[in-house]
């Protein structure tokens, strides 16, 4: 007769000799506290444990951060809103009788804006911003925009295609580096002007009104 052998079952209790290890144990010994969850990490590691608490760098998670434009369409937008903003700017305005008066507004990463203010007769010759570009917006009043596009052959009376168009509120001017313009008040009325140049303005040529394709006048 053939003895059939069946399989023993281990481990059926595996916390059988952790009970009878703690009832063997002195009374005195305080009882050992349960062992906590395993991670859910494989590594024990989770992504705060690694980078640390987003919470304990205010920088990584504040939401109240002013925006910073980058973009030509975000100047222009940010020009508008300053525009918008009477009570932000028209204190500030102030004339200068002997030559154009300005103020910087704001200052970001890459960029500045500056109020400016002019009285009648008063002009900005005609100039490059050197490497910057801009926009341009009249917040009151009304000037006057000479501009040449020295890559356009020159026209009967109108070297280096010439244009001229009237600057008034809620009109803009979006200009790239190179742009070369002369911009004056040609009314009786005082008028103001808001101006952002990315990079900051650190350069600016004054040329020949009468032969721009010239090189700079010396200051």
């Amino acid at each position: 007769m053939r003895t059939r052998l069946r399989p023993r079952k281990r481990n059926r209790d595996r916390n059988k000799l952790a009970r009878r290890a703690a009832a063997a144990a002195p009374a005195t010994q305080a009882p050992r506290p349960p062992a906590p969850p395993a991670a859910g990490w494989a590594d024990g590691l989770s992504d705060v444990s690694i980078a640390g608490d987003p919470l304990a760098f205010p920088h990584l998670a504040r939401t109240d951060l002013p925006g910073h434009p980058t973009t030509v369409a975000g100047y222009a937008q940010l020009v508008r809103e300053i525009a918008a903003d009477r009570d932000r700017w028209a204190p500030l305005v102030r004339y200068d009788a002997l030559t154009r008066w300005y103020a910087r507004l704001e200052t970001g990463p890459g960029y500045e804006v500056w109020l400016l203010s002019w009285l009648p007769g008063q002009s900005s010759g005609l100039h490059d911003h050197g490497d910057s570009s801009g926009v341009l917006t009249v917040v009151q009043g009304e000037l006057v925009e000479r501009s040449f596009n020295l890559a356009q052959p020159a026209a009967a009376g109108a070297p280096g295609g010439e244009g001229v168009r009237t600057l008034r509120p809620g009109g803009h001017r979006v200009f790239s580096a190179g742009y070369l313009h002369e911009v004056v008040n040609a009314t009786l009325e005082p008028a103001v002007s808001i101006h952002l140049y990315s990079p900051g303005l650190t350069e600016m040529n004054q040329y020949d009104a009468a032969v721009p394709e010239l090189a700079p006048e010396l200051p």
